[in-house]
Formats: C-alpha cells, structure tokens, sequence
C-alpha cells in the first residue's frame, strides 16, 4: 500500500488520536501477571499491540477484546503461565519482544519469540546481555537478532545494571525480569526515559524504589493485583496532525485526551522552542497518566539545535520533527539521536533519503541530522516499510509544489488504524491505494 498526498491544505477541526501502544503494551503484560479481572479502556488495536494479546492468550490468559477500546483481561497470576504450543510470533512490535524477553526469561517452560522480516533484523543484544547476567538461558540468531530462544530456569538472580544508552525497553525488560529474580534488580538510566513501565507496577501493586537515575524492583512471590483504568492517546500519535497543524497555511487544531507524561512530552518543549503555537486545555489525571487536550496553530518555525537531553524524550516523534524542521527557516540540527539507527528502519537514513528526495537539504550524521529549512517539492519516498517514516512524510505535501508519494506504507497500521481517514478528515488530501 501506497500514500499519495496532493500539495497544500488547511489543518483544522478536533480530533482524538489511538491509545498509547506503549501503555497497551504494558497493560496486558501486567494484567494477565495480575491476580483477578482488570479492565481497561483506550487499548490500541494496532498490529503491535494485538501480537501481544495473542501471546498471552497463548500461554493461557483469558483476553476480551479489544471491544471499541475496551479490553478485560482474566490474570493468572505471576506463576500461571503456560508453555505455548509454538513460537510466540510478535510480528512487527519491537516493545512487545524486549519486554517479553525479560518477563519470560525466569520462566519454568522454554519459549521462542519470532517476528516480521523488519523485526528479525532489529539487536537484541542490549537485553540478551543483561538477561544473561542475571542467568537466563536465551540463543539468538547470528548478531543477536530474533528468534530469540528462551529456555526454562529455575530462577534469576537480581542485578545492579548500568545502562549503556537510553532505552526504556531495555529498562522495561529488567524490571519484568526482576520479578522473577532473587533479591534486588535495579537500573541506572544515562538520561530519563518513559516510565509507564514504572507507573503501572505501582497501579498493579508493585512499586519500585527511585534515587535519582536509579529504579530497584524486589523480588519474590508478592502477587500482583487487578487493577482497571484508562489508557490515553498516544503522543506519538498526536505528532503527525500536530506537526500538520503546525506547518500547514492556516488552520487550529484541537487533540484531545492525549498522555502528557514528562518523559515523553519532548516533542512539545522542541516545537515551542522552534516557535510552534501549543497550548495545553484541560490538564488532569487518567488512570496512572497525566492527560491534556492539546490546541496547537498554524506557525512560523525556525531552525533550532535540538537540546541532547530532550532527545530520549522525543525518540519515537523525530520523523515528525524532522518534516517540521525542513518547512522551518534556518537550520536545524539533532545529535546524540543514534537510537534512530535501531528502529523499525534506519531512521536517520531514511529520513534524510526522505528528504533529499523531495528536493530539501539535508546532512545524515552517525547520530542525528543536520536539516536546512527549505521547499519541499513533489516526488516519491521510500518508507522502507517503517509506519513513522511513511507518516511523517505524508504531511511534506502540506508545503510542497507537486504530489508526494510514500511507498510501502502498509505497517501504519501497528501504531495508527485509521490514519488515512482521520487525517483526510482534518483536511490532509490523502489517498491510499
């Protein structure tokens, strides 16, 4: 599947974006470790999210839904799990694979967790490592890609680790595993990442110990209990009608019920710092998130240096970031971004591909971007099947002179079912074929 997008357009009206696929994660994980029924409302039922279910329910939890949204999960318990009958087949979902990797490495049954060929290529080191320090048994495929090969243990073994990048799945995958370990597990973050891994524990009745860039869990048999709440939208959702809106001739936008997490909020404090019109409405608490309504205008950018310590809060939103900076003026410049390299594509190459291609100049750096404001003209990019790229680079036609056309567009679908009509309906002249 294909975008084709035709040049110009007016941004406006009010619109709600799909629940966190993060949060969704999390939220079945945890819910079906949980002693009794939770419910939740806003799960995403993106591909991403969905391949998580099926693997519960392939171990034996009961999962309704998602039913509008809403999904009731039957727990089992920290030890009720079962040995599936085959591989657990995460297909596209990178945070589905890593978290499961460290939930399932202290199980009593073996398990293999596969993937799409975008997955399959995606390292996996950066958990088999830590895992292994705490004594899982996992085989990988040649460079520490999936399949990965989870093989039964008596027990893990908790430990004091040391992050080597800023990654909230690596993050995430050590605290699951914690709950299996002996003793102590703790995490040292170089920078802050999302902590919904952190919030739900707590929510479930697990809260950790945090001094400073340092989060413990403790071990042992301490059940989790049911729990029921909302899951917001997504902000990195929000990001493509937000840049839209931004970036478009005119127009006012309004997003409503969007997570406002301060690990994740980057995106609004690079924006504003590049002159966007953003304003939070009707700031309040959701379930274990904050939440606002976000209004944003029509405005005039300007090239920036995008502040290193804001970069792990924006990490999944630079696609977007990145078509705002080309229609700003002057230039703009991301370093200490090379998480980028190791997403569902090379997000640094295929941005800068992206923009080169529709006539904007651009500098790939080993870890970031060096973007000069400019025109976008027509033309055609490669999204290199990656659901962000293909996005992002639909809203270029809003400041070019001619079509623009994305290809291989068909995994939008993991993060943001019903981008192409949610988007046509604000005003984007966007088609699929």
């Amino acid at each position: 599947m294909d975008f084709r997008v035709s040049p110009g357009g007016r941004i406006a009206g009010r619109c709600r974006v799909p629940g966190d696929k993060s949060i969704s994660h999390r939220a079945v994980m945890l819910a079906a470790l949980a002693e009794g029924e939770s419910r939740f409302t806003g799960f995403l039922a993106g591909a991403d999210t969905l391949a998580t279910a099926a693997a519960f329910r392939a171990m034996g939890v009961s999962i309704d839904g998602p039913h509008d949204g809403q999904v009731t999960v039957q727990g089992v318990g920290l030890h009720g799990l079962r040995a599936p009958s085959g591989p657990l087949d995460m297909g596209n979902a990178g945070t589905g694979m890593r978290l499961l990797a460290g939930l399932l490495a202290g199980q009593r049954f073996g398990v293999t967790l596969i993937g799409d060929e975008s997955l399959s290529r995606r390292p996996m080191r950066r958990v088999i490592a830590p895992l292994r320090q705490m004594g899982a048994d996992i085989g990988a495929a040649e460079g520490d890609t999936p399949p990965l090969v989870l093989r039964p243990i008596a027990q893990l073994r908790g430990i004091d680790y040391v992050l080597p990048m800023a990654s909230a799945q690596v993050k995430s995958c050590l605290l699951l595993a914690g709950l299996y370990a002996q003793g102590r597990t703790c995490v040292t973050e170089p920078a802050p990442t999302r902590d919904h891994t952190e919030r739900m524990l707590a929510a479930f009745g697990r809260p950790l110990q945090r001094e400073g860039a340092r989060v413990c869990i403790d071990g042992g048999d301490t059940p989790l209990r049911a729990t029921s709440f909302a899951i917001p939208g997504d902000i990195s959702s929000a990001a493509f009608p937000l840049v839209a809106a931004l970036i478009a001739r005119q127009g006012e936008l309004l997003i409503e019920n969007v997570g406002i997490n301060p690990t994740r909020t980057g995106i609004l404090d690079i924006l504003r710092a590049m002159g966007a019109d953003i304003d939070l409405l009707n700031m309040r608490e959701a379930g274990t998130e904050p939440v606002a309504d976000i209004r944003v205008r029509a405005s005039r950018l300007r090239g920036i240096a995008v502040p290193t310590e804001l970069v792990p809060l924006a990490i999944d939103e630079f696609p977007a970031i990145a078509v705002a900076a080309a229609c700003a003026q002057g230039e703009t410049l991301i370093t200490g971004a090379e998480e980028l390299r190791v997403k569902e594509s090379d997000r640094i190459a295929a941005i800068a591909n992206g923009l080169t291609a529709l006539g904007i100049a651009v500098e790939a750096l080993p870890d970031g971007l060096r973007i000069q404001g400019g025109q976008f003209h027509g033309g055609v990019v490669e999204s290199h099947g990656d659901h962000r790229i293909a996005m992002a680079f639909s809203l270029a036609a809003l400041c070019a002179d001619a079509p623009v056309q994305i290809r291989d567009c068909v995994n939008v679908g993991t993060s943001f079912p019903g981008y192409v009509e949610l988007m046509c309906g604000l005003g984007l002249a966007i088609e699929a074929a």
